[in-house]
């Protein structure tokens, strides 16, 4: 009976030795002489590789000339305690199959360092190195952990639609979903689109959210998150932007905006601890690799923070909670508003921009923030209006280096206020009847956020570009792989 295939990680733990073991992965590395040959095997369970020791003479001349870097390999040996530097245990092959070669001279990753916008070319390569390698671990262990995290609160997952017939922000930026001929649009009698004889009978597009579809759910089930893709057809080819990306987004019956704020803080703290348990590894290879990337910045571009004391700045203290008025006024009195180093200005009813956001959380507080209480027009029309007649009760919860990380509210609950909102905004109520019915059959008040979940992966992983934490990066003029 053949040798199981053993996980490289779990060898590299094994405190079980001479023994006969199977490896199966990729070749990173192969140095050696005419006697001996000396392969780093990885197959994508760690950030680690596992050494192989080949004592050329027992194999065929051809078979170690096409071991190269990207080969594959099926290794049969025996695990030994290794005399190396840095690694407890090594292989020594008795066995070796190729099951696939890889020609050095065209094979494009090679032990050099490559750069990342690079990297972005050849996507469907780069998760075999290892910076992919361990942002990509680091991702599907936040997604198991957000799962987890409701799940023991007795949330329910509710699945919400991608395709959908209402602008949950009402901004309008939606990609439309249509199987019309554009060859030979049909048309009314008053030449616009006639979408009756689309597909769904109607206009319809991508999701921008799953919210409001949440909302209904949990005016049942009382706590429901959703966990999905969204999109948005915005022109931004900036660093913190994509068409395509995930969401969170919990929605909870009978909570107040102070439930939702201590929901969202206790998610977060979790997610993070739960980083710094279970992907250990990796996040040190990240933060070695930031901490190289840093000497070849100007000093006053350099981090203050290496990225595990980042994450650990989120756990050590609660977070600062204070109106979006008086952070204004914290702004408004700050060293850089007086000495014009903001590139924006600072006037109450602006939408803050990152460097506001970065100079609450890094220089003035030296903690995570939470805002509440936002100006009712540079927010969703869903979001409970404060006795004021200026304000909502939204919140939004800055992090260092990338600012906003969640956005949220409590919701409208009164249907007179809704409706006059949606008619304010000039949304059409025809697409948003079975939302206001809502709030005419035993309405609760109810609060919900929504977490951006590259958005979080970015700060996890001290990436600095977007389109390197999801596998397959959908931008403008981009939809390659």
């Amino acid at each position: 009976m053949e040798q199981r295939r053993s996980f490289i990680k779990e060898l590299l733990q094994s405190k079980e030795v001479d023994r006969d073991v199977n490896a199966k992965g990729w070749v990173r590395t192969k140095r050696g002489n005419k006697q001996v040959a000396f392969v780093a095997l990885n197959d994508g369970s760690t950030i680690h590789n596992i050494q192989v020791v080949i004592d050329v003479a027992k194999f065929d001349e051809n078979l170690i000339k096409n071991i190269t870097t990207g080969a594959s390999l099926n290794v049969h040996g025996t695990l030994v305690r290794s005399l190396a530097q840095g690694q407890s245990v090594e292989i020594q092959a008795n066995k070796i199959e190729i099951y696939g070669v890889a020609d050095p001279e065209k094979y494009p990753l090679q032990k050099k360092r490559h750069s990342l916008e690079y990297l972005r070319e050849i996507a469907h390569l780069r998760f075999r190195t290892n910076t992919f390698g361990a942002v990509f671990r680091i991702r599907h262990a936040m997604a198991f952990a957000i799962h987890k995290y409701f799940n023991d609160k007795k949330f329910y997952y509710l699945h919400t639609p991608i395709v959908t017939g209402s602008d949950a922000e009402g901004a309008g930026e939606m990609f439309k979903v249509s199987t019309l001929d554009l060859e030979n649009i049909p048309k009314t009698e008053k030449g616009e689109i006639n979408y009756t004889e689309d597909f769904f009978g109607k206009e319809t597009n991508l999701t921008v959210s799953g919210q409001l579809e949440a909302e209904l759910g949990a005016t049942a089930l009382s706590n429901v998150y959703t966990f999905g893709p969204t999109f948005r057809a915005e022109n931004s080819n900036t660093p913190r932007h994509l068409a395509e990306f995930w969401m969170i987004e919990p929605e909870m019956a009978f909570y107040d905006i102070h439930d939702n704020m201590d929901l969202a803080e206790d998610m977060l703290k979790y997610l993070i601890q739960y980083a710094l348990d279970n992907c250990m590894d990796d996040l040190k290879f990240l933060e070695n690799r930031l901490i190289e990337e840093e000497k070849n910045k100007p000093q006053n571009e350099k981090s203050d923070m290496t990225l595990l004391e980042k994450l650990e700045f989120i756990l050590k203290d609660d977070f600062v909670r204070l109106t979006y008025t008086e952070a204004i006024d914290v702004l408004k009195n700050s060293k850089p508003a007086k000495k014009g180093k903001f590139q924006f200005p600072v006037e109450w009813g602006i939408d803050l921009q990152s460097e506001h956001e970065r100079y609450l959380v890094e220089k003035h507080f030296k903690k995570p923030v939470i805002l509440v209480d936002y100006p009712k027009d540079i927010k969703a029309f869903y979001m409970k209006q404060n006795d004021d007649g200026k304000t909502v009760r939204a919140m939004d919860i800055l992090f260092p280096g990338i600012g906003e990380i969640i956005g949220g509210s409590q919701r409208e609950e009164v249907y007179e206020k809704l409706a006059a909102r949606i008619s304010e905004m000039g949304i059409p109520e025809r697409d948003m009847w079975w939302y206001l019915e809502t709030r005419m059959y035993g309405t609760v008040p109810h609060s919900g956020f929504g977490l951006g979940f590259e958005r979080l992966i970015l700060f996890v992983t001290g990436m600095s570009n977007i389109r390197d934490v999801i596998p397959f990066p959908r931008t403008p003029k981009n939809a390659e792989f």
